[in-house]
C-alpha cells in the first residue's frame, strides 16, 4: 500500500492495516530503520501488561540471588 507524506512529515495508516492491528486514535507506533529500510511496529496500549510473563519459566529471581550469595560465601 502506498501513502503520501505531508509537508509536516505525517502519513496515513491505511484503514485495512488500522483495523487488522487495532490501531486507533493515540495508538503508539515504533518506527525502526533496518538495512536501508523502514519497519513499523504497532505497540500495545499497556506495554507493562504486554511484557508480563516475558521471562517466565526460569527460577524466581530471589532464589537465584540467594544461590549466588551462597556460592560466594563458599568461595571465600
Amino acid at each position: 500500500m502506498i501513502t503520501t507524506v505531508t509537508s509536516r512529515g505525517q502519513t496515513v495508516v491505511p484503514a485495512r492495516i488500522r483495523h487488522f492491528f487495532k490501531i486507533k486514535k493515540n495508538s503508539r507506533i515504533d518506527w525502526v530503520m533496518e538495512n536501508n529500510s523502514i519497519k513499523v511496529y504497532p505497540l500495545p496500549d499497556d506495554t507493562i501488561k504486554a511484557a508480563r510473563g516475558m521471562f517466565a519459566g526460569g527460577a524466581p529471581l530471589n532464589d537465584v540471588l540467594l544461590e549466588e550469595r551462597r556460592k560466594e560465601r563458599i568461595r571465600k
